[in-house]
């Protein structure tokens, strides 16, 4: 059936910013929608699951460092302990604890995730040293469009590790990121004022009310933000809005609304060069772009989401969850970068560009969960169905050379923001996926679990190149399994052993070029083996794991010189340890470890006159870590401290360029009494010097990392 929120002409367009339609209408057109991926994590709003596990041990889990369960590795309610995979949690307390205003904020506490420059326009990293670049989701469903996310309508996120294709389809060869939202439910008046370094500031609002008789309810989130940065030139300007609502439809039966808008635009910043093997030892502050950056490498990106979710309870046994989601994304991006290093002159050159996105899609998820008890064997069986289409337009320009400038003293050209010229790039792109799945856990007795699943996806990709007149295509069929065997002795050990695949497909979220139309999926396989742990009557968990990831026929493109770099295949030998949750006496902590032996070991391509097979994978540290620890000191008084540990990473394939490890540490203290809080957080205590990101595949694309600064914050909660 036709969606109606969906038009089949994909118009090309000049590719100008769109205003967000009105909220009432937004509400209205979500009507028909019968619709959105499975709630992924704990909320308010009462959901049509199978019946819930008694887990005890938890006063109160909005305020805990140790959720324990999550439906985003199993799509079913399952406790993190019954799951044979490492799945991460950064819950609310810890998001509200530290402050954090992004994605990158949040993931420092997840052990195995690195980070990468993006592009100056989106949030992107590597898990476990592949690179996740597609694998950003919200709710369960694809949200692979490219930009910065805001957390205003975060409830926590969770980090998948290993390949998640079997409920997710493509991708997620290291992981995949899930940001789980604030749901209606909860009666909540919130408002939140912050003001930080480089006059950053912001204002946060999350308000909610339901109906004297629960059949209705409404959440509204939001924020705006405004600042400059340690980054000469750059700045922030965004708005994100937020409206949902609930609706009981009968004892067993709810449909829910969720609406997102977000509008943002900063400064395009791909960092900094390298000389003689190391980032230029430059200012932090030193930007190689545009002297009138502001109007000419500026990014302005405006998202605009509508998903509906109908769940309803058959009987104990059967329950049916029904998602659509449909999006909007625009982007006009435009950039100066560093191009070319000349050493012995101590110049590079600038390449400047514009890209323009316009792009929409929509999801459709359908699943049956059913509860099957034999004896002593209960199965919990998800079915699945997910069909969803895309349409991605992208036009670029670009020009190399456009100015030369001093390596560490740059005096930056004045430019004119379009390139003149032919565009390098104009194309439409057209996904097409259908994916059928089925997972089962079983429960055999009561030491034993298998949690098994397979998926089939069928995934068509069409490009039509706007410049010859040439269309290509390919479709894909992939089959993704997991297969994970759990053994409990008792109710506070857990061990496990399990196998997963998945499947990259060329170009993946992007267009497809002459070049990679006829290059098969890349496979990605792990193994891996982890204990689980639970302390203090389940407020305190801890896990470890050892694994093998490996993936093959593995493709880069080069920004720079827009060419296709056959990396080959690539391994990650790891292991990786976490602690979190509620000690006594006020404590909480957040810990985590990983090792990565992240290595080339087939590839026939050179890098920066280097043979690449035998090189470590781009932006991964042998060693990381974090830390982070708080104490409730009484009398609504609060302290908290924590460290990040980043080993040394090479920025480019050929292993040319290296990022030298560094260490941060953070503190923060705070006053919550009654609806009131007041709150100082303090990043970069000792003002170390490093590089936080790369791009990873150009050896001068290297982000330097902020100096010491605060940001205070005032709330009023009731």
């Amino acid at each position: 059936m036709a969606n109606p929120l969906i038009s089949n002409d994909f118009r090309k367009t000049s590719l100008a910013m769109h205003a967000p339609r009105s909220l009432s209408a937004a509400l209205l057109a979500l009507a028909p929608l019968a619709a959105s991926a499975p709630a992924h994590g704990q909320s308010a709003a009462p959901t049509a699951t199978l019946p819930a596990i008694s887990v005890t041990g938890q006063a109160d889990p909005e305020q805990s460092y140790n959720p324990p369960a999550s439906t985003s590795a199993t799509k079913i309610d399952a406790p993190l302990r019954d799951i044979p995979q490492t799945v991460n949690v950064v819950p609310a307390q810890v998001l509200r604890d530290q402050h954090a205003m992004s994605v990158q904020d949040a993931l420092k506490n997840v052990p195995g995730v690195s980070f990468s420059t993006g592009d100056g326009q989106r949030d992107q990293v590597s898990i476990r040293g592949f690179t996740a670049i597609a694998d950003q989701f919200v709710d369960g469903f694809r949200d692979d469009a490219l930009y910065y996310r805001d957390l205003s309508n975060v409830e926590r996120i969770d980090v998948i590790k290993g390949p998640a294709a079997v409920l997710y389809g493509r991708g997620s060869s290291g992981g995949l990121i899930n940001r789980v939202t604030k749901k209606p439910g909860e009666d909540i008046s919130q408002v939140g004022l912050s003001y930080g370094s480089w006059n950053d500031r912001r204002l946060d609002v999350d308000l909610g009310r339901s109906n004297e008789s629960g059949s209705m309810s409404w959440r509204l989130t939001g924020a705006v933000e405004k600042g400059d940065s340690y980054r000469d030139k750059q700045f922030i300007d965004r708005k994100a809005i937020a409206p949902s609502a609930q609706f009981k439809l009968g004892e067993s039966t709810t449909y829910l609304i969720q609406t997102e808008f977000l509008e943002d635009r900063r400064l395009t910043d791909f960092g900094i060069p390298a000389y003689h093997g190391r980032p230029v030892d430059v200012d932090p502050s030193t930007y190689y772009g545009a002297e009138n950056a502001r109007d000419t490498d500026y990014t302005q990106t405006r998202v605009q989401s509508y998903a509906g979710t109908l769940t309803h309870r058959f009987n104990d046994n059967w329950s049916l969850r029904n998602a659509t989601r449909y999006y909007h994304y625009t982007l006009n991006r435009n950039n100066t970068l560093p191009g070319t290093v000349n050493e012995a002159a101590q110049t590079v050159s600038l390449t400047h560009g514009n890209v323009l996105r316009d792009e929409h899609g929509w999801t459709n998820q359908t699943e049956l969960m059913q509860r099957v008890q034999w004896g002593s064997v209960r199965h919990d069986i998800l079915y699945g169905v997910e069909v969803g289409q895309q349409n991605k337009d992208l036009v670029n320009y670009s020009a190399a050379n456009v100015a030369t400038v001093n390596l560490f003293d740059p005096q930056l050209p004045t430019l004119q923001r379009q390139v003149k010229g032919a565009p390098g790039s104009d194309s439409l792109g057209r996904f097409n996926t259908l994916g059928l799945y089925v997972q089962d856990m079983v429960s055999l007795g009561e030491y034993w679990k298998v949690l098994g699943g397979v998926r089939h996806d069928r995934f068509e990709q069409k490009t039509e190149d706007r410049r010859t007149g040439q269309n290509l295509s390919r479709t894909d069929s992939n089959l993704s399994p997991r297969l994970g065997l759990v053994f409990q002795p008792d109710t506070v050990q857990s061990y496990y052993v399990s196998w997963s695949r998945s499947y990259q497909p060329s170009g993946e979220a992007f267009a497809l070029a002459a070049n990679n139309v006829d290059l098969a999926p890349e496979k990605t396989t792990n193994y891996e083996v982890g204990a689980k742990y639970d302390f203090l009557d389940g407020k305190l968990s801890t896990t470890v794991s050892v694994f093998r990831l490996e993936r093959t026929d593995i493709k880069v493109t080069n920004p720079v010189t827009n060419t296709l770099v056959p990396v080959g295949t690539q391994r990650t030998d790891g292991a990786e340890w976490t602690l979190s949750g509620d000690l006594s006496n006020g404590w909480r902590a957040m810990l985590g470890y990983a090792y990565l032996d992240a290595r080339v070991t087939q590839s026939v391509a050179r890098d920066a006159g280097k043979d690449v097979e035998g090189k470590r994978a781009t932006l991964t540290p042998r060693h990381a870590g974090n830390v982070w620890v708080t104490k409730d000191l009484g009398d609504g008084f609060g302290v908290g401290a924590g460290l990040n540990l980043v080993g040394g990473r090479f920025a480019n394939p050929g292993n040319t360029v290296k990022l030298p490890g560094y260490v941060t540490a953070d503190a923060a203290a705070w006053w919550r009494q009654g609806p009131y809080s007041v709150q100082l957080n303090m990043y970069n205590l000792f003002d170390a010097g490093y590089i936080v990101s790369a791009h990873g595949s150009s050896p001068n694309l290297n982000m330097p990392g902020a100096p010491r600064n605060a940001m205070l914050s005032l709330q009023y909660r009731m």
